[in-house]
């Protein structure tokens, strides 16, 4: 009987040896604490990082500007020796400005699926896609290819978008883009390469096509920036209410 209750009493001392003491214990949670703050500081010094493929892929894009400001800007030159290139440096700027696009399709996609988000990127990618979609507009206009009123509509309609999301973020509110704002900024990605062609292969009317996907454009653009600030308002009411909650 008694060596049949020793092995119980016996058992129990050896697993209360292998249970972990208090400096044990404590050692582990200070290497938990060390493990994550080397995560934190490493995510912090990400944060910071400039060299980065979703940021080069930005780079390039706004290096592929100036060819399209150019090749627009010789189609305004009337001289004998640049006129016969014009449909030329329509395609050049075209097809350059698909390029571009490609681009900011790509950056994008990285950036999310690696999970690279980055204070420069942030910064540098809104502004490269405003440099290359106003400058294109006013360069189209110039050339008598879209309306000057629906040039004033997608200019203003991205200077006010772009600072309502400023807005938004130093209140630290989030309102995701519309699918009625892509479907903008995909009908403007192929009116523009289509009226700088201005051209008519294989019988397509590159110029008519543009016209109109531009004219979508326009309209949706005003829609999305009603439905955009909507959300967002929305948002600033439910955080007012709840300040005036939590003040009560």
């Amino acid at each position: 009987m008694l060596g049949g209750n020793l092995d119980p009493i016996m058992l129990n001392l050896a697993v209360f040896k292998q249970l972990p003491g208090k400096d044990q214990m404590s050692q582990n949670n200070l290497d938990e604490e060390i493990t994550q703050e080397t995560i934190d500081s490493d995510d912090k010094v990400q944060e910071w990082e400039i060299d980065n493929l979703p940021n080069r892929i930005t780079i390039f894009r706004i290096c592929l500007i100036p060819i399209i400001i150019l090749s627009l800007a010789l189609n305004l030159v009337e001289s004998e020796a640049i006129a016969i290139h014009h449909k030329t440096l329509g395609y050049i700027a075209a097809w350059t400005f698909v390029v571009a696009a490609i681009t900011d399709f790509l950056d994008g996609h990285i950036a999310r699926k690696r999970k690279i988000v980055t204070v420069f990127g942030s910064f540098l990618d809104p502004i490269a896609d405003k440099f290359l979609v106003v400058s294109a507009l006013i360069l189209l206009q110039d050339l008598n290819r879209i309306p000057v009123l629906l040039v004033i509509i997608l200019v203003l309609r991205e200077i006010y978008i772009t600072a309502l999301r400023l807005l938004a973020t130093e209140k630290n509110l989030s309102v995701p883009v519309g699918w009625l704002g892509k479907l903008k900024a995909t009908f403007q990605m192929v009116a523009i390469p289509f009226l700088m062609a201005n051209d008519t292969p294989w019988g397509i009317p590159m110029a008519l096509l543009g016209t109109i996907l531009i004219d979508i454009a326009a309209f949706l653009s005003v829609y999305s920036a009603v439905e955009y600030s909507v959300k967002l308002f929305k948002k600033f009411k439910i955080k007012r209410q709840m300040l005036k909650e939590n003040t009560n």
